[in-house]
């Protein structure tokens, strides 16, 4: 019982030691060159920004009740 306290508890210490630095590349290698147009070379944070389209913003409405289906005009049946 003691033991799976022990593990436990060392569990937790060790799920709480996350690294808080900023990220740098490896020694010996470099950040990407710059984008072709640009003359600055963007840092790790730049990079680790989502663009638009990776992340877009969500447009749902929601429905307050139920409304029936507008005409379909592709909804064909099959020939």
């Amino acid at each position: 019982m003691n033991r799976r306290i022990l593990a436990l508890a060392a569990a937790c210490v060790l799920a709480g030691c996350g690294q808080k630095a900023d990220l740098k590349p490896l020694p010996g290698q470099t950040l990407p060159v710059a984008p072709l147009g640009s003359d600055v070379q963007p840092d790790s944070e730049a990079l680790l920004e989502l663009d638009t389209q990776a992340a877009p913003e969500r447009n749902v409405e929601l429905r307050r009740r139920s409304e029936s289906r507008e005409d379909d005009p592709f909804d064909l049946p099959p020939e």
